[in-house]
């Protein structure tokens, strides 16, 4: 029952991300017609097709994940706590969820005569869907200061909406808009607002930040904190992109050339790192806020003394030193004739799951995997230079990983445990572990055929970066659900790295490839994400756990 319970949990996790993303696609499209193209001559028949279309299918995902939402949110709370189902559903979040769901449902049957003269009508909808978002956030469950935490809120969703949602549209005007001078007013009039947006989000989020955070200590001392921190430093990445299209749009001379398509490329990877951004703030809805874990904060010093520089680990404790997994340990007793009960408390029964051999064998995947990335990331450096070609090599790397992690990810089965070949599939995490090992060959050997020239797809080309930044997402959506509330933290601070060098390290590539041959960036982006790379690999290497 706990599992599921927490599967649940999680589930709803992924719902609000999906909530939040969908809402800022749908509520941008609305702001962008009601602030951007007003004009009879911005809006063809082509573009309002288009773009109708993104609103009604980002409105009718929103639909289905706030139904999913509140069904989800209701078992949970019927289940864990045993509270009837008809006194769930009186709840602040299906109240909200149905008013979410009626203004999405709104702009998926918006009249298709009304769409070529919107007015200001469908801001309406749009109100609805912010005013239940912000319901089931963070501000709305304070007790002092909520209504002010609420404004700031919908000015923070709002803003989002206005900048990261409304950036499809504008791509799409680009592409749909046939005259240069109706182009190049919407191009204009979507700086402006833009600009808008950022300083709304700015204040906004510094006002939630005071309130929600409350001190410096909890900025780095909770995992509160430490997911606002990530959101920081990807939105300084947002605004130097973001000055980037700025200092386009300034000097945009038609007819549209390399600059207008590199600011189209700047714009695919805005909304990219934005929507990054969002799927943070989902995440943080699962962590209490700062301001509230008054004790058991994680101090400098502390942080200091776990992750100061040493050599990384390069012994391993024996297989028979470190604690068995507790699919093993029901096994074993299985076979002698016992069972293990449905829940028990380890060190109760005797069992120690976090010894020093338990910790000495994590640290030693880490640290290993570690020096594989980082001798990743430095022969990838060095093949952007003309001397050194058959670093090109770099992707086959991968194949060291996939060999480490084959041997290492579950110990108890073939080839260093007990448990034979065949049988270790019949279980499930260790067949996903199989499954993720075998990806990671087939992308090393596709990889490789892309750096070498071998596979010429542009396509192809993307798929490294789309990788790499789906993967920093994952890495910083991901939960730790240790009961030590500092343990929990101390993992945070070495993980939230990593995925925010996953993200750049992705983004950056990603325009590297899109970027037009003259555009002077892209001599300089061959050298981020390497250097990402190799980063991530020092922090890896860095890691340790006592």
């Amino acid at each position: 029952m706990a599992q599921l319970i927490s599967s649940f949990a999680f589930l709803v996790v992924l719902l609000r991300a999906a909530i939040l993303c969908l809402q800022t696609v749908a509520v941008g499209g609305v702001i962008f017609f009601a602030a951007v193209a007003r004009r009879s001559e911005q809006r063809n028949d082509d573009l309002i097709r288009s773009a109708w279309g993104l609103i009604r299918y980002s409105a009718l995902g929103l639909a289905l994940a706030e139904l999913f939402f509140i069904i989800t949110n209701s078992l949970v709370l019927s289940y864990s706590g045993e509270i009837p189902l008809q006194n769930v559903l009186g709840a602040n979040f299906v109240s909200a969820g149905a008013l979410g769901m009626a203004g999405a449902v709104a702009l998926v049957g918006w009249p298709q005569t009304w769409r070529k003269n919107l007015g200001l009508l469908p801001l309406l909808p749009a109100a609805m869907i912010i005013t239940a978002s912000v319901l089931t956030s963070h501000s709305a469950s304070r007790v002092e200061g909520r209504w002010f935490l609420m404004t700031l809120t919908a000015l923070h969703y709002i803003a989002t909406a206005a900048w990261i949602g409304a950036l499809p549209y504008l791509l799409l005007a680009r592409k749909r808009i046939a005259d240069d001078q109706p182009k190049e007013e919407v191009l204009r009039g979507f700086s402006r607002l833009a600009q808008i947006s950022v300083a709304v989000l700015f204040l906004a989020g510094l006002g939630m930040s005071w309130k929600l955070v409350g001190s410096w200590d909890a900025l780095y001392g909770t995992a509160y904190g430490v997911m606002l921190s990530a959101k920081i430093v990807l939105f300084g990445v947002l605004l130097l992109l973001g000055s980037a299209n700025f200092f386009i749009v300034r000097g945009v001379i038609t007819p549209w050339t390399a600059g207008a398509t590199s600011l189209l490329r700047f714009g695919e990877v805005e909304i990219g790192i934005g929507l990054s951004v969002i799927l943070a703030a989902a995440s943080m809805t699962s962590q209490p806020p700062g301001a509230d874990l008054t004790g058991d904060r994680v101090s400098l010093h502390e942080i200091a003394e776990r992750y100061k520089p040493r050599l990384p680990r390069l012994t391993s404790p024996a297989l028979k030193e470190i604690t068995p997994s507790t699919e093993q340990m029901a096994k074993d007793a299985a076979s002698t004739g016992k069972a293990l009960p449905v829940a028990f408390v380890s060190s109760a029964a005797g069992i120690n799951i976090d010894t020093p051999a338990d910790r000495a064998w994590s640290e030693y995947n880490h640290n290993v995997a570690g020096l594989v990335v980082f001798l990743m990331g430095l022969l990838a450096l060095l093949s952007r230079s003309r001397y050194f070609s058959w670093a090109k090599i770099w992707p086959l790397a991968f194949l060291l990983l996939a060999l480490f992690l084959f041997f290492r990810a579950d110990p108890e089965n073939w080839p260093m445990g007990p448990n034979g070949f065949w049988e270790s599939f019949a279980v499930t995490d260790v067949l996903q572990h199989r499954a993720a090992v075998l990806l990671i060959i087939v992308f090393a050997v596709f990889q490789y055929c892309v750096e070498t020239g071998r596979v010429k797809s542009a396509g192809a080309a993307l798929v490294f970066p789309a990788v790499c930044a789906l993967g920093g997402v994952v890495l910083l959506t991901h939960t730790h659900a240790l009961v030590n509330i500092k343990e929990e933290l101390l993992a945070e601070l070495s993980h939230t790295p990593l995925a925010v060098l996953g993200i750049i390290a992705g983004w950056s590539r990603w325009l590297e490839l899109r970027l037009p041959q003259q555009n002077g960036s892209r001599r300089y982006l061959a050298w981020v994400w390497p250097v990402c790379f190799i980063l991530v690999g020092l922090v890896l290497m860095d890691y340790h756990e006592m």
